[in-house]
C-alpha cells in the first residue's frame, strides 16, 4: 500500500479542519486524524501564574498517542481505528490511484515535534494575520471558555512562538494565507495533491 500523508497545520481558527474535509470529499481513499482529538482533560493541563489554562503546547495534547495512531495507519489502514469512507466525487483523472492511500492530518501543533517529522510527505501552514485571527476566535466557542485576556496573553504569543521555530527548523512548508476564501485555498491545495500522487504513481 502506497500512502501518502499530509500536514495541514498553522493558526487557531485558520479554517484547517474545513479545509481537510472538503479534501477528503474530493480526494480517493483519504482520511483524516486531528489534533485535536488527542487534548488531555483539563484536569491534566498547566495552568500558568496568571490562571490560564495551557492548551496551546505540546504539553497539553497526548502527542505520543497521536504518533501511534498515524503510524497504525500507514502499516494498516483498515485497522488503525480512524473512520474510513468512500470518497463522493473523486474526479476521473483520480481512477488509477486506488493503490494510494491519502491520511491528512490537521492541527495547529503539527510541525514542532519531532517524531513527527518523519512522516510528512507534503506540509501546509494556514497563517492569519492578528486582528483577523482575535475576531474569528471571538466567535467560537470553547470547552473550557476563553477567559479575557487568553488570546493575548497565552494563544496568539504561542503560535507566534511555534512559527518562529518553524521557519528556522523546517523547509517544505509552504505557508497559506488564511484569510483567502476557501474555494481559493482548496483549489490551491488539492492540485498540489495531485502532483504529489502522479508522482507516486511514476
Amino acid at each position: 500500500m502506497k500512502v501518502l500523508v499530509i500536514g495541514l497545520g498553522g493558526v487557531t481558527n485558520g479554517g484547517k479542519t474545513t479545509l481537510a474535509e472538503k479534501l477528503k470529499k474530493m480526494l480517493p481513499n483519504c482520511d483524516i486524524i486531528s489534533q485535536d482529538d488527542f487534548f488531555k482533560p483539563e484536569s491534566e493541563v498547566e495552568t500558568d501564574e496568571r490562571g490560564f489554562k495551557l492548551y496551546d503546547v505540546l504539553d497539553a495534547l497526548y502527542m505520543d498517542e497521536m504518533v501511534k495512531t498515524i503510524h497504525n495507519w500507514m502499516n494498516s489502514r483498515t485497522n488503525s481505528g480512524v473512520v474510513t469512507e468512500k470518497p463522493q466525487n473523486t474526479c476521473d483523472s483520480l481512477k488509477n490511484t486506488e493503490d494510494v492511500h491519502i491520511l491528512i492530518v490537521e492541527g495547529f501543533l503539527l510541525y514542532n515535534y519531532e517524531p513527527l517529522n518523519e512522516v510528512w510527505n507534503r506540509r501546509y501552514f494556514l497563517t492569519l494575520p492578528y486582528e483577523e485571527c482575535k475576531r474569528r476566535r471571538s466567535t467560537r466557542v470553547y470547552q473550557p471558555a476563553d477567559t479575557p485576556g487568553y488570546f493575548d496573553g497565552h494563544v496568539w504569543p504561542m503560535y507566534l512562538k511555534y512559527k518562529n521555530e518553524l521557519e528556522e527548523d523546517a523547509s517544505n512548508v509552504v505557508y497559506l494565507d488564511g484569510t483567502k476564501s476557501q474555494e481559493e485555498l482548496l483549489s490551491c491545495v488539492h492540485s498540489d495533491i495531485i502532483q504529489e500522487l502522479e508522482k507516486l504513481r511514476e
